[in-house]
């Protein structure tokens, strides 16, 4: 329907063609003729009317404008996609060139900055390690038993080293032995026993980074039942020595059998 009429009013308003000279001729008469004077009502019965008049063909006037306006000015509907312009890349900014310094101009060099350093680490005194027996070791078998000590008289340039063993039947055989590991300048200085000397035949030799302590009971000699002490005494570096690789081994025969013990020195009790 709406289409109807606009084509309506647009093919009417493309025939439409204004006579100029009729236009021409009401203008020339009415500038030739004598003005028409018009009576004019009375104020008071004349506004109403005129003021409704206006009113009426102002409204008629303004409707009717925007009518033909919204119908001649208002395109036939079309399917038109309506696509966004290509995006065009702006251009990159070219980084302006550093300013070159002036000839004959010679930059000042960094000042160096001093490297932090640590604070030397002033080595910790060594403490001496305390004298622990051996882990491996068993005091007690048939019928000895054994406990082996660092002297209390010992020093630092000097040391001794005590085993005392005890028998609760008489040895008829018996082979202890002392070891003194090499822990620096460990040199044999004497060695004692509260058995009689003239029973046993005593050898000290270092072979393999140990002193060696070697008592071995006479044969025909006897060892009573009781309590015995043998002991090693020898020179070692300056300072607390370490004990912990240092050992002893008893090998005895009685009428009850063979027996062994072995074990470490530990501080005296």
């Amino acid at each position: 329907m709406n289409e109807h009429i606009t084509r309506q009013l647009r093919e009417a308003a493309g025939a439409h063609r204004p006579d100029r000279a009729r236009i021409l001729a009401r203008v020339e008469r009415g500038m030739a003729g004598p003005p028409v004077r018009h009576r004019t009502p009375p104020f008071a019965r004349s506004w109403p009317k005129a003021v409704l008049a206006g009113l009426a063909t102002a409204g008629i006037l303004a409707t009717g404008g925007l009518a033909v306006a919204g119908i001649v000015g208002t395109p036939p509907a079309t399917d038109t996609v309506t696509t966004a312009p290509p995006t065009v890349p702006s251009p990159t900014a070219t980084p302006s060139p550093k300013p070159s310094a002036a000839p004959g101009t010679v930059a000042p060099a960094p000042v160096p900055v001093p490297a932090t350093t640590a604070p030397a680490t002033t080595p910790a005194t060594p403490r001496p390690t305390p004298s622990t027996p051996s882990t491996s070791s068993r005091p007690q078998n048939g019928a000895l038993w054994s406990e082996g000590s660092v002297d209390p008289h010992s020093t630092i340039y000097w040391g001794q080293h005590d085993l005392i063993l005890r028998t609760a039947q008489p040895l008829t055989s018996l082979t202890v032995e002392l070891r003194v590991a090499q822990t620096g300048e460990v040199r044999d200085t004497g060695n004692w026993r509260t058995l009689p000397a003239e029973d046993f035949t005593v050898t000290v030799q270092e072979s393999g980074g140990v002193l060696l302590y070697r008592w071995v009971l006479k044969p025909g000699r006897t060892v009573p039942v009781g309590q015995h002490e043998f002991a090693g005494q020898f020179n070692h570096a300056a300072g607390t020595r370490n004990a912990a690789n240092d050992g002893y081994r008893v090998d005895a025969q009685s009428a009850g059998g063979p027996a062994s013990v072995w074990g470490g020195f530990g501080q005296a009790r």
